[in-house]
């Protein structure tokens, strides 16, 4: 599933508990400048701050424009997706934890039959 820079930016500074105020004071690039990303217009950075927002987030610029990061083949990269579960996952108490590692291993077993 492809996404902009826009929802890519916004979920980065979810996903690290950011506010834009935060990420201008971490990139030094201005807040108004980083609203326009975010905006109803949602303008695209220019490379070099795209490079510098990405790195501030430990992200590619490939992610935040597509969504996908690049392929590497010893060096798996997560994709938004398992970031979000993992996310999630560090919000559950123990108990639902290993709910969750059980059912996936079901699922697991599953795929495999398959």
């Amino acid at each position: 599933m492809k996404s902009d820079f826009k929802t890519n930016l916004r979920a980065e500074l979810d996903y690290h508990g950011l506010t834009v105020k935060e990420l201008s004071a971490k990139t030094g690039i201005a807040k108004g400048t980083l609203d326009c990303y975010l905006g109803v217009r949602a303008s695209m950075p220019p490379a070099d701050i795209a490079a510098k927002i990405a790195e501030s987030l430990g992200v590619t610029v490939e992610y935040l424009v597509s969504g996908q990061e690049p392929k590497k083949q010893d060096n798996k990269l997560l994709d938004h997706n398992i970031r979000s579960i993992i996310q999630v996952l560090l919000e559950l108490n123990e108990k639902d934890i290993e709910t969750v590692l059980a059912l996936s291993k079901i699922l697991k077993c599953q795929s495999e039959k398959h």
